[in-house]
């Protein structure tokens, strides 16, 4: 390792520099690190790793690479117990998610926010203007663009790694939304606060205003920028519209003026989108944004689940994911309707984790189906602990068999001695075939 002075993990891979956290990322993608480094070089893999995070456990975020999941937790006003919202945080890394975004929107934040980045080794992620009103506990009319920065540094020093920043609307975009007529509007929450705050200041968006000196502050502390799509489609109608492609084009502006500075960056993406749109979604995205990690929520395909979106979301991930996406944010049951309580939590992961599993597995991933070859050996064999060993949720896959037992082990209670593995091993092996 070079003695070499670098500011960011990109700048570091840009001069040659093997860090620690490359190190750890190549060897559980099972890359060559300079294979990883070049990537990285190029802006097509991030590692979010804030220097003050001095617990994390690095992870690559890159579409090469094994698809990642966020879980989005915090506080709000109607739920409001920092005690609750850790335990899902451990409950989350404990399940594989590999990043946590604290969504708090009530109280005192950054105690929370400060404990997560001291305890937790998944990557942490914040929504800066959030914290703005909450933080200053004044109205959103009164903060300034100072107020905005500020807090976006205090995120930075506090340790988290990754903020989304809504940079890409401009007071253009007000125009276009009041033109396009869209269904839903803007869904994004970050979003329509910056979109309120213009419309009441009359000023432009702080966040590409001073783009510049956010720029600064990530890379003094190596925050990588999540650019979020304020502009996302909230239902299907608004899917791949003027106002979302708009946005687009100047995120991908937004993203090689952050790699002029060595700030890695993430593209967030949409939304809800129908299935035959998603991959020309990431196709134009890729293109735009010159192969920065594209983040997406879902997508979800379609708009009449309410207490299922978790699975709206996951098929719409998985389609993602294997035409690029790099990264999913988690969907619950509880979207749309409320805070999502531990068993949501892990309803939205276990989908999540389907979802970007098989599309890892649909590109190519290296060792991505290893463990599904496993798994098929353990089947073959009716070998049910090596099948908890294998399985996503050894836990519910247990509960289930043993709460409805069979008369024989080697059978289960759907078939039980008209079994077709069990009587193919037993033909295979020249036994008799017993089925009364």
């Amino acid at each position: 390792m070079s003695n070499t002075v670098y500011t960011t993990q990109m700048d570091a891979a840009r001069k040659g520099i093997v860090t620690p956290q490359m190190e750890a990322v190549a060897k559980k993608e099972q890359l060559p690190v300079d294979e990883l480094m070049a990537l990285m070089a190029q802006g097509k893999v991030v590692i979010p790793a804030n220097k003050a995070h001095t617990c994390l456990n690095p992870e690559g975020v890159g579409s090469m690479l094994r698809t990642k999941i966020n879980v989005n937790l915090g506080v709000s006003r109607d739920c409001k117990d920092y005690d609750v919202e850790m335990q899902k945080v451990m409950s989350a890394v404990n399940m594989g998610a590999e990043a946590i975004m604290d969504l708090s929107s009530h109280g005192n934040t950054q105690p929370f926010r400060k404990k997560l980045t001291a305890e937790c080794p998944a990557m942490i992620g914040t929504v800066p203007v959030y914290d703005s009103v909450i933080h200053y506990q004044r109205d959103l009319a009164t903060l300034t663009a100072k107020d905005f920065i500020d807090v976006v540094r205090l995120h930075a020093e506090d340790g988290v790694d990754f903020v989304t920043l809504h940079c890409g609307i401009t007071r253009k975009t007000i125009d276009q939304i009041r033109r396009h007529k869209r269904k839903m509007n803007i869904v994004s929450r970050g979003g329509s606060l910056v979109f309120a705050w213009m419309c009441m200041t009359g000023n432009e968006n702080p966040f590409y205003e001073y783009y510049d000196e956010i720029l600064d502050i990530c890379r003094e502390h190596d925050v990588t920028i999540s650019l979020g799509d304020a502009c996302r489609p909230g239902c299907l109608a608004d899917a791949t519209d003027v106002c979302q492609i708009e946005e687009l084009v100047r995120l991908g502006e937004l993203t090689k003026r952050a790699w002029e500075k060595d700030v890695q960056v993430m593209v967030e993406g949409p939304g809800h989108v129908p299935m035959d749109q998603i991959a020309a979604n990431m196709k134009v995205q890729q293109t735009i944004c010159m192969g920065a990690p594209f983040y997406v929520l879902g997508p979800l395909v379609t708009d009449i689940a309410p207490g299922y979106d978790h699975i709206t979301a996951a098929i719409g991930g998985a389609i993602a994911a294997m035409n690029g996406a790099a990264f999913l944010c988690y969907v619950t049951p509880a979207e749309h309707l409320a805070l999502p309580n531990l068993d949501d939590v892990k309803q939205g992961i276990i989908a999540s984790k389907i979802a970007a599993h098989a599309a890892d597995i649909a590109k190519g991933v290296k060792g991505a189906r290893d463990i599904d070859d496993k798994m098929g050996d353990a089947r073959r064999k009716l070998d049910w602990e090596a099948q908890w060993a294998c399985a996503i949720d050894p836990d519910t896959a247990r509960a289930i068999r043993d709460d409805r037992s069979p008369e024989h082990d080697d059978t289960c209670s759907m078939c039980g001695k008209f079994c077709a593995v069990r009587s193919m091993n037993k033909a295979l092996a020249g036994e008799y075939i017993d089925i009364l």
